[in-house]
């Protein structure tokens, strides 16, 4: 389990400025083609699954480190920057906000049709979906997913970053996936989760919920012992051992009859199988897993998944306004590297390398423990 660490900051309101997007499409794009060339493409999906190096990674091109569109505009910048670059690079970006995010299956497939991609397009498509899919239906946080990116390499390694937004709270919440660390979509699947702690959240991905995933998948062979069960949950829903917070409604049965008999047609043969059913959603997943809890006794867990503790705002000039300058500045020196670097002079981005092991001395600043620490 990764250190936990925390920074907490006002809500601010405002936009990105035009200007100010179009210089962060250049230097985000130079950052990553920079690690690209010194590191490789898979190097990029790690840093970004970071949320910490996420983090700095929007203030350093400009965007306040405590905003919630650094995740929606400095990706969305990043995007734009890398276009024209991603298949010289072997590093794909899809996705995005809103309407954008449920193009992701047509730009995978976009992608697909004219790059020769060792991964299997279907496959990709399955995991965009599926990591949604877990966010909305399975971390059940009251924040509701509006931002989903995939970024994903030639050979099919990928990472997806997806925000959600409280409403009611007006704050945000972002989640990071990566392949490498993905050993089951079901079990704890995050690198980590960004946000401000909240009770009583039903995560049915954490290992301590696993006996009420497999309850809930026998139960799916029952649905009239469902739909029973429900009706009692509704008529004794203020008996004391009844064991579950009170903003989590228990699901209508009426409503959920027409789910459960989909289920039931389709007879999912895993819990994940179950997940991806058309029409399964959160109320039918809390539902199985509050009669699971009744029916075979498995208590159910409600415990946040949060791992980095950070408020979300909105775009305003803290700490201070981006000075134009030393923007261009660093944006000159490095694409001057990388002009280099593309005819086999690499001499700067030794004297970057140099620059950075200088700095690392100098400042001796705290470490930052990021997933895997």
């Amino acid at each position: 389990m990764p250190k936990i660490g925390s920074a907490v900051s006002p809500l601010h309101g405002g936009h990105c400025p035009p200007w100010l997007f179009q210089k962060m499409t250049q230097l985000s794009a130079a950052i990553v083609e920079t690690i690209v060339v010194e590191f490789g493409p898979e190097e990029v999906l790690r840093r970004f699954a970071d949320p910490v190096w996420f983090q700095a990674f929007g203030g350093v091109i400009g965007f306040d480190w405590h905003s919630s569109g650094l995740t929606t505009v400095g990706l969305g910048a990043l995007k734009e920057g890398l276009a024209p670059k991603q298949r010289e690079l072997g590093l794909f970006i899809v996705g995005g906000k809103g309407k954008t995010a449920r193009q992701t299956p047509h730009e995978i497939d976009a992608i697909g049709d004219t790059v020769a991609l060792s991964q299997d397009i279907h496959q990709l498509k399955e995991t965009s979906r599926l990591v949604a899919k877990v966010d909305n239906a399975l971390v059940q946080d009251r924040f509701q997913i509006y931002h989903h990116v995939m970024m994903f390499t030639t050979e099919g390694k990928w990472t997806v970053i997806q925000q959600g937004m409280n409403e009611q709270q007006s704050t945000a919440r972002r989640y990071h996936w990566l392949s490498d660390t993905v050993k089951n979509f079901m079990v704890e699947p995050h690198q980590g989760i960004v946000g401000r702690l909240v009770p009583h959240v039903l995560n049915l991905t954490q290992q301590d919920n696993l006996p009420i995933q497999k309850a809930s998948l026998e139960l799916t062979r029952r649905p009239e012992d469902v739909l029973l069960a429900l009706r009692s949950l509704t008529i004794h829903q203020g008996q004391k051992d009844l064991v579950m917070p009170r903003h989590h409604d228990i699901p209508s049965a009426r409503y959920l009859d027409k789910a459960l008999n989909t289920i039931y047609q389709n007879s999912p043969q895993s819990y994940q199988d179950l997940v991806l059913t058309p029409g399964v959603g959160a109320s039918t997943l809390r539902a199985l897993a509050m009669v699971s809890e009744i029916v075979y006794g498995s208590p159910l867990t409600y415990d946040d998944p949060v791992r980095y503790s950070f408020a979300h705002g909105g775009k305003d000039k803290i700490p201070y306004p981006v000075n134009r300058h030393d923007y261009d500045h660093s944006l000159q020196i490095l694409e001057d590297a990388l002009n280099k670097s593309r005819i086999d002079d690499r001499s700067k981005l030794e004297s970057l390398r140099r620059l950075a092991r200088l700095n690392a001395v100098q400042t001796q600043p705290m470490p930052l423990y990021g997933p895997g620490s």
